[in-house]
């Protein structure tokens, strides 16, 4: 339970609207974040995301029998709303042949099938899901479901909430009839929420795109990307955010669930250095520059579509990782904001929301 009264902050629309305490949404982080960060930030006043793309049905009804034992506070669901492309040999073979040399350089067999790599994409399954669980928030990533599914959402009685990375985006969202717009800025670690055009040349800061958005919309507006600390929060609720989504800071936590090598840069000097990348997964997504990075280019027109991308890179981690050596993140994708650094390492989920929270209202309280 958080000590922060929910009348102290200027904006108090989001934590009407999801009933938490908080502004601080949980970045749903594929991978690293499952019901235990979900449930500590959750309990400790914020909301808790659990990221579904790369559980299978089973898996999600498990993640929410575990949050609810854990907690009765909102939560949030997120779901990833891409089309899986059409098989693309011709570019499979390309992408297998552009890393060949890793193969034979690691003693992987570069004539094996190629392992499947797969994120879930928002269906009927995961709206079925929806309305027998019924969790108070449910989120999108590359745009939306298609209506008669978003529909299925609204009538379950979640508030919906989606990313958006330009204006475009943020008022098509508008029209909609979604809750809220996450403004996920340049900065932002893990993959890029864009649907409407594809353009990295033209993605904003989160510091620019804020106001842009607020002055857009008549929807709340989430900051999301580059806020690592309680000065990026006051900063975003002076440009006219309702409230922030973080990710990096809470993979310093150890509610996060992540491999050796990328704990480890997280916590080294690379984590200054990060850039967007197409290499682990077929769309643009920020991490931590690592070997593969550097030496095909991080942005690749050989990667195969999203999610094909990462299959063939599979062997090649599964290789390289066990060492526990230097390269063992050579072939890993190493997601983080460009805010890594300034990420407390002392605190657990729970404590690093309501240290979040508390030192930004210190911060923001003198200026209302």
């Amino acid at each position: 339970m958080s000590d922060v009264k929910k009348s102290a902050w200027p904006d108090g629309r989001l934590l009407d609207l999801f009933g938490i305490e908080l502004p601080i949404v949980q970045a749903p982080m594929a991978g690293p974040n499952l019901h235990e960060m979900a449930v500590a930030v959750s309990e400790a006043g914020g909301l808790g995301s659990l990221p579904c793309a790369l559980l299978s049905p089973a898996q999600q009804r498990e993640q929410l029998r575990l949050i609810r034992a854990g907690t009765r506070k909102p939560i949030n669901l997120n779901f990833f709303c891409h089309r899986p492309p059409p098989p693309d040999a011709a570019r499979e073979a390309a992408w297998r042949e552009r890393l060949s040399g890793y193969y034979l350089e690691l003693g992987a067999d570069p004539q094996a099938p190629v392992p499947a790599s797969n994120r879930q994409p928002f269906d009927a399954d995961s709206a079925a899901l929806i309305e027998e669980c019924r969790p108070e928030v449910v989120s999108f990533h590359f745009g939306l479901p298609e209506p008669v599914l978003l529909d299925r959402v609204k009538a379950s009685g979640a508030k919906l909430i989606a990313s958006a990375t330009t204006v475009a985006e943020a008022r098509w969202l508008e029209a909609q009839g979604i809750d809220a717009i996450i403004a996920q800025g340049f900065e932002a670690g893990g993959h890029r929420g864009l649907f409407l055009d594809d353009d990295l040349a033209t993605q904003v800061g989160t510091f620019a795109l804020v106001p842009l958005i607020v002055d857009a919309v008549r929807l709340p507006v989430i900051a999301a990307g580059g806020i690592g600390d309680p000065r990026g929060i006051h900063a975003a609720f002076a440009l006219g955010a309702a409230a922030v989504q973080i990710g990096t800071a809470y993979l310093f936590t150890p509610e996060a669930r992540l491999p050796a090598p990328h704990r480890a840069a997280l916590r080294s000097e690379a984590a200054e250095r990060t850039a967007l990348t197409n290499l682990f997964t077929g769309r643009p997504a920020r991490g931590i520059v690592n070997r593969l990075m550097r030496e095909v280019g991080p942005i690749s027109p050989l990667a195969p579509a999203f999610p094909l991308a990462g299959g063939a890179l599979l062997p090649l981690r599964a290789a390289s990782e066990p060492k526990g050596d230097a390269g063992a993140g050579d072939f890993m994708s190493l997601w983080s904001g460009q805010a890594a650094p300034l990420a407390r390492r002392d605190l657990d989920a729970a404590a690093l929301t309501r240290w979040l929270a508390e030192e930004a209202l210190k911060r923001i309280a003198p200026a209302r």
